[in-house]
């Protein structure tokens, strides 16, 4: 075998690797991972690493095969889209069949995993891929509601972690499950507000009245605000086995009203720079909320 074979062997298995983590979003299904195994460390008192790695890796694949069976089905939006369309399917270097050959199989091998851990983890774990597949995803063209619908599996993974640990769906899971379903609003619509002339092209319609206006910032504040009350609530002590301290609820509040300051200036500028800082202060605050409930768990 010539040099160049050996470095043209090389160079399509990078680029076919490449292309199978765009097709999977593996930066996104990670992020799903630590909030389930966040969900999962707020649940026990002894940590089990069998568990936790079969959480981490049956969560990576559902997320991978919901993100791969929604690129299956946006091939030809996505062609549309700056931001999507060097993605693998819109540009041809990956099949359809493919795609959905690996959709398939991450998510009978993701739920399977899931199964093992409980039949409830598996059974939110399959809930999930189905309303982004197929209520989430045909919706971003018809309703502005689909921001609603694609916030119920988004909010998920937080919960699924407590659900793995404890094999009960009580208030503390649903607790969890709210914190992550509010906080999706001003988040997407943060990022709908970003790409709105993009998702025009594509014709999916992700802000409340699809117009970039102060009617979508006062949504934008409201959810915001019943995410912050959502996630100090704990404090109260009436949401069972997951409470947290007046000083983490503090910490928490402060976190939200750096969010609902940036949502105010969007509101009064109007701009894609508020909207970009309103984004990025909404990914650091659920990161960092998870990480401040599991260190106030462990100090209690």
């Amino acid at each position: 075998m010539s040099s160049t074979t050996v470095i043209d062997d090389k160079f399509s298995f990078k680029s076919t690797l490449s292309d199978f983590k765009q097709l999977a979003k593996v930066g996104l299904s990670l992020s799903v991972v630590f909030s389930s195994i966040a969900g999962y460390l707020l649940a026990v008192d002894i940590i089990n690493y069998q568990v936790l790695f079969l959480l981490g890796l049956g969560g990576f694949l559902m997320v991978a095969a919901s993100n791969a069976f929604n690129q299956v089905i946006e091939k030809d939006t996505d062609a549309l889209m700056k931001r999507t369309m060097n993605r693998p399917l819109p540009t041809g270097r990956m099949s359809k069949s493919t795609a959905l050959t690996f959709a398939i199989i991450a998510t009978i091998i993701g739920i399977g995993i899931l199964y093992s851990i409980n039949p409830k983890s598996a059974l939110f774990g399959a809930i999930s891929i189905f309303l982004y597949t197929c209520a989430y995803t045909p919706l971003k063209s018809v309703s502005p509601l689909a921001v609603f619908v694609g916030a119920l599996p988004g909010a998920i993974p937080f919960m699924l972690g407590w659900v793995a640990a404890t094999n009960q769906f009580g208030i503390e899971a649903g607790f969890l499950f709210m914190i992550q379903f509010f906080w999706q609003f001003p988040h997407f619509w943060a990022i709908g507000w970003l790409q709105f002339e993009e998702y025009k092209k594509a014709g999916f319609i992700m802000l409340p009245m699809n117009k970039k206006d102060q009617s979508a910032t006062k949504q934008i504040l409201f959810y915001t605000a019943i995410m912050i009350l959502v996630s100090v609530a704990p404090v109260l002590k009436m949401t069972g086995a997951f409470y947290i301290h007046p000083i983490t609820a503090i910490i928490v509040a402060l976190l939200g009203a750096s969010m609902l300051y940036y949502g105010v200036l969007l509101h009064k500028k109007q701009t894609n720079i508020e909207a970009r800082k309103l984004m990025l202060s909404s990914v650091l605050y659920i990161t960092a909320i998870q990480v401040i409930y599991v260190i106030d768990k462990f100090l209690h």
